[in-house]
């Protein structure tokens, strides 16, 4: 599904973000990405939907060298991707349903099936109340809750996530975390950046731990009887 090979990335004269990474995901993975602030994390995300060219090395997604592809063809590579940015990334002068509705509106949905679509999954994470709501009246949580929903309505082969859980509660963690589960089952690769020890070694999911652009371990975690 995912795999870098010998994969470095230099931004300008600094040091690598990335250095020689060679890693597999496969389908149906769930990866947590681990690491100090600056390891890569970020970078290896950008990586996977294309929004960082990678210096040196391949990048191979849904079976598509994502590193011999022209600017036209990324778009179509992105509609098998949700993302789930740090900071959001929400329209804040638009509604939670228009934030929702925009993923399905550039895949070229007829406009009654996105309103079912939209409602359907605001309501699976319990914010379909807050359908007419603008982001700034929302909550962390719930404006999480809306950025995971816009990555997932068109229900992609692929979810990524960077920070995730930042700044939430434990029940709001418990709660997000619930839902990329639930994603996974469902048969969505699963790649989280996150560097929440509590998140990472209470899910009992594969870790890729990187330090300084390297990959210093990768190991699954075996949830315990």
């Amino acid at each position: 599904m995912i795999e870098l090979h010998n994969v470095t990335v230099t931004y300008q004269k600094d040091a690598p973000a990335l250095n020689g990474i060679n890693l597999k995901i496969p389908k149906g993975d769930f990866v947590f990405l681990t690491g100090a602030s600056g390891a890569g994390k970020s970078t290896l995300l950008r990586l996977i939907y294309a929004a960082v060219t990678p210096t040196r090395g391949h990048v191979v997604v849904d079976g598509q060298n994502v590193t011999r592809m022209t600017r036209h063809q990324i778009p179509f590579l992105r509609r098998n991707i949700g993302v789930v940015f740090q900071d959001f990334k929400l329209l804040q002068s638009r509604s939670v349903y228009d934030n929702v509705a925009i993923t399905l509106e550039v895949l070229g949905w007829e406009k009654k099936d996105i309103g079912k679509k939209v409602y359907h999954i605001l309501k699976q994470l319990g914010i379909e109340h807050k359908l007419d709501a603008s982001p700034q009246r929302l909550s962390g949580g719930e404006q999480q809750r809306v950025a995971l929903a816009r990555a997932l309505v068109n229900e992609p082969r692929i979810l990524l996530a960077d920070e995730p859980t930042g700044n939430l509660d434990d029940h709001n963690k418990d709660q997000i975390l619930r839902i990329f589960k639930e994603a996974n089952i469902r048969g969505t690769t699963v790649v989280i950046a996150s560097h929440d020890k509590r998140v990472v070694h209470y899910s009992h999911n594969r870790i890729v731990h990187l330090d300084k652009g390297s990959i210093k371990e990768a190991h699954d975690v075996t949830p315990q009887a």
